[in-house]
């Protein structure tokens, strides 16, 4: 029985979870890599049972309550049944081996799901959707039955330094969660104790088991590392510190699987082949490689930037060099970049890859200088965008998040980069969790089409949560963007339609 049908087949008869708070599994054509957390210590480590054999867990936190599972040597394409203690069996499917063709694929897609629900932004409203409407969201684009999700950036919102400790939160909430000391470790000290209930309230409490079934790829954006993207001259916060890359890299061995390793993507990255981390599994820059049909290639634009002027990088040369190396494969139907840090649009922030702030007018400028903004990080865009659209064919195409919204245009030009013969799609996914309107009212805008691109913009940027089901056949890529706002209701979640939709086809 196929994955869709156990779903279909599974909505008369409830799934049992006794011990496990949470499963988020990830796979390859021939591994899977799941996260576990259970109610309790466990005194011994519990074992997976799959395929005929056994495999014990490791433990990733200092108590025995969290563990990862790592099985390889498993056949493309083929569901298996997990067996954990603490929950009923359930199936995983594993993807097509590389050289197979498969016929499609679908993909959900959104960005910012994070937030305690607990806080209230400066007007004393809830700044970010409850944890059950979060989860209501969610449970409607799974009904669209994706065969895999991908997590864009923000499943933290805990910012620690640029504006307070943290900002905007209740002294209680605060106090109940505790701080992090920053002189000490993060697991083995009390700054996993506070790690551990931050998550509980953002991560472990919306995903649950909900996604044990589908494969998850789960990637960091700034607020994962417990800060805004932001500078000013009492403090720069990125490239990240000691303790912000600790956080970002427990949260990950905590709660989400690491990016399974791939035959072309380099195994030395940065932020790969960790002696602590799953064989051979990388934590910054990953892939999603469906047979010939589609490579999905993910990557952090916040833990290895620089500040190096004109020679400054988003991602280190390295990444650089596997992106740009893997868009002339011709194996490949499809190929989509996914950053954490979304090109075309920009709205005055810092980290943004292109020079404009916001104005006095309330507009964007280049006229005003951006404190600490880099030269360096609109010469790799633009080497990125002429990579892309140099290889005639396949339209390239990069879905993102991060601005909390939803939009779809066209690059046709990058500076004096001339895109149009091969114009680069840009998609921004939409957020889970975002109350109504926030970003333009902390920014000051909307996200807007930066000054250095001409931009084809087809959708504006609409401030509104929701995600993007992306279904990909050899012919095309199909573009579904669903909205919803708290005006409309929450019995419209479960009705959610598209509102938009795009098609992308091969060229000819």
């Amino acid at each position: 029985m196929r994955r869709r049908e156990f779903l279909g087949s599974a909505a008369a008869a409830a799934w049992q979870s006794t011990d496990v708070r949470h499963i988020l599994p990830s796979v390859s054509h021939d591994r899977v890599l799941l996260k576990v957390s259970y109610r309790g210590a466990l005194s011994r480590a519990p074992r997976l049972r799959t395929a005929g054999r056994d495999t014990p867990g490791v433990q990733t936190d200092s108590r025995g309550e969290f563990w990862r599972f790592d099985v390889g040597g498993l056949k493309p394409a083929t569901e298996y049944r997990i067996d954990l203690p603490g929950c009923e069996t359930f199936p995983l499917r594993t993807f097509p081996e590389p050289g197979a063709r498969p016929e499609r694929l679908r993909l959900l897609i959104y960005t910012c799901a994070g937030g305690d629900e607990r806080v209230l932004d400066r007007r004393g409203r809830t700044q970010f959707l409850s944890i059950a409407t979060r989860g209501k969201l969610l449970d409607r684009a799974m009904t669209f039955q994706p065969d895999a999700v991908i997590a864009n950036g923000d499943h933290i919102y805990w910012d620690l330094r640029q504006t307070g400790a943290p900002p905007f939160y209740a002294a209680d909430v605060v106090a109940a969660t505790g701080s992090f000391v920053r002189d000490l470790p993060v697991l083995g000290t009390a700054n996993e104790d506070v790690l551990k209930r931050v998550a509980a309230q953002q991560i472990t409490s919306l995903y649950g088991t909900r996604f044990r079934s589908t494969p998850v790829f789960f990637l960091a954006d700034d607020h994962d590392h417990f800060e805004n993207d932001d500078a000013d001259d009492k403090m720069v916060t990125f490239p990240p510190d000691h303790l912000m890359v600790q956080l970002v890299r427990a949260t990950r061995r905590l709660y989400y699987p690491e990016f399974l390793p791939d035959a072309n993507r380099p195994a030395g990255l940065p932020g790969a082949s960790a002696a602590d981390a799953p064989t051979g599994c990388a934590e910054s820059f990953g892939t999603l490689r469906y047979g010939r049909l589609l490579e999905a290639m993910l990557y952090d634009c916040r833990r290895f930037l620089t500040l190096a002027g004109p020679n400054a990088v988003v991602v280190p040369h390295e990444a650089e060099n596997w992106l740009t190396s893997r868009f002339a494969d011709p194996a490949l139907a499809h190929m989509i970049q996914i950053p954490s840090s979304p090109p075309a649009w920009s709205s005055g922030k810092w980290g943004d890859w292109y020079p404009d702030k916001l104005g006095p007018d309330g507009k964007l400028t280049t006229a005003i200088p951006k404190p600490y903004w880099q030269q360096g990080w609109m010469a790799q865009h633009d080497r990125l965008m002429r990579a892309a659209s140099a290889y005639r064919a396949r339209r390239p195409a990069i879905i993102s998040g991060d601005l909390h919204a939803l939009a779809y245009g066209r690059i046709m030009r990058a500076g004096d980069l001339d895109l149009s013969k091969n114009p680069v799609d840009v998609i921004l996914a939409g957020p889970i969790s975002t109350g109504t309107g926030w970003p333009s009212n902390a920014r000051g805008t909307r996200p807007l089409p930066g000054s250095h691109v001409t931009l084809d913009e087809k959708l504006p940027c609409l401030e509104e949560n929701g995600f993007t089901i992306l279904d990909v056949s050899e012919a095309k890529m199909t573009a579904r963007l669903f909205r919803w706002l708290p005006a409309a209701g929450e019995a419209a979640i479960a009705k959610l339609e598209p509102f938009a939709t795009y098609d992308l086809p091969r060229p000819a």
